[in-house]
């Protein structure tokens, strides 16, 4: 593959995960999927710059064809995520259609630039291949429009940058040439089958498996994506549902605020807390005063994983393509955060008569925006290979 710039990021409900390809030197991000306004008049000058986290300090401005409100000023991620009128996502968001999908989609990439070209104060940034994904509920109606808006140029604005000189500002201006959209779940898929540095087919076992068929269940914030797998290709009767984490993560933030005096800034902090371990459950509403709160996380976690083996269930029996299915496999990052309580409901699942055998593979989470860096590869592949074919044709037309 020649050398170009490619770029995947699942655009998760909770956190934005990214990997990035620039002339084969690998970068990988995690931005929580927070924002808020910016107001001058309450911005909180650091004390000492030399210890701002810029990642921690993200202010940004947009000027874009995608976004319909052009004048606004934005913290993201974890800066947002501090702030008193922090925008969290709504239940059944819609992706690509909704603003702040590319205010924090355009706000990482202009980051990851930054990190590349530090030492200027105006970035040109193309990104030659961007791979996105789009939940299966949105995925057929809504993957041209999402394309559309994201193909072409925005400038992003960075305020308040610290170590810059008056008045503060960095300015990227990204172009982006090619975006392939792909369908959480499936994606997953490619991530299970695919080496992401050869790209060939590394699984043979579950690829062979999916002649009687797979159900995948991606687990998210939002929502549930599933992907019936026949013959090593998504069938087309399996869809997901509009089901995810999220809601549980509400309840045990409002129910720790209510009972222990203790607020949580968003979502990605209380998530990082579950993935850290049931030692790390707790938290310090006064110095030196700690509250566990597993009591509270627990019967969310059991409930949720009952309702997700439901789901499965229920897509297994509807679908006379996948009936046959032999592998059930969960990923995404709410799975892997209630994987044992998920386990647990599996034993009572069997025993009522209906097994459903679930495997949870390595690195669950992050088998999506790997499926996505391998789509990106493919389709950066696929576009070389037709451009030689063209240069070819041309050169024997010339030649006569």
């Amino acid at each position: 593959m020649k050398s170009k710039n490619l770029f995947a990021i699942d655009i998760g409900n909770s956190w934005y995960k990214c990997l990035t390809y620039d002339y084969g030197t690998e970068c990988q991000y995690q931005l929580p999927n927070a924002l808020a306004h910016f107001d001058e008049e309450f911005y909180e000058k650091p004390y000492d710059e030399d210890d701002v986290d810029f990642e921690e300090n993200l202010i940004i401005e947009i000027k874009s064809h995608a976004i319909l409100d052009k004048r606004e000023i934005y913290y993201i991620g974890k800066a947002a995520a501090k702030q008193r009128d922090v925008s969290l996502t709504a239940y059944h968001n819609q992706k690509a259609t909704e603003d702040r999908t590319y205010i924090l989609l355009f706000g990482l990439a202009a980051y990851h630039a930054v990190q590349l070209h530090h030492d200027e104060n105006e970035i040109n940034y193309t990104i030659d291949q961007l791979a996105v994904s789009l939940p299966t509920t949105q995925f057929k109606e809504k993957k041209e429009i999402f394309k559309q808006r994201l193909l072409g140029t925005h400038t992003i604005i960075f305020h308040k940058v610290p170590g810059f000189a008056e008045p503060k500002e960095l300015v990227v201006k990204l172009k982006i040439e090619d975006v392939i959209v792909g369908a959480e779940g499936a994606c997953a898929y490619l991530g299970l089958t695919r080496n992401l540095e050869t790209l060939t087919i590394y699984n043979d076992s579950l690829v062979n498996d999916s002649k009687k068929g797979i159900i995948i269940g991606d687990l998210g914030g939002d929502s549930i994506d599933f992907v019936g797998i026949k013959n090593n290709k998504p069938v087309s009767s399996v869809e997901g549902e509009t089901f995810g984490i999220n809601p549980f993560l509400d309840n045990i933030i409002q129910k720790i605020s209510k009972n222990e005096m203790y607020k949580f800034d968003s979502r990605a902090e209380l998530e990082e807390k579950l993935a850290a371990g049931q030692s790390e459950w707790y938290v310090e509403p006064y110095a030196g005063v700690k509250k566990d709160i597993s009591k509270y996380i627990i019967p969310q976690l059991k409930l949720m994983a009952i309702k997700y083996l439901e789901h499965f269930d229920r897509v297994r029996s509807t679908s006379n393509e996948i009936k046959g299915a032999t592998r059930y496999i969960a990923v995404g990052g709410a799975a892997k955060l209630a994987q044992k309580q998920i386990q647990e409901a599996a034993v009572k699942w069997s025993e009522r008569g209906r097994p459903i055998h679930l495997t949870f593979p390595e690195n669950m989470e992050k088998l999506n925006v790997v499926g996505l860096m391998i789509l990106a590869k493919m389709k950066q592949l696929k576009n070389e290979q037709e451009q030689e074919q063209n240069d070819t044709t041309n050169l024997n037309f010339v030649k006569g």
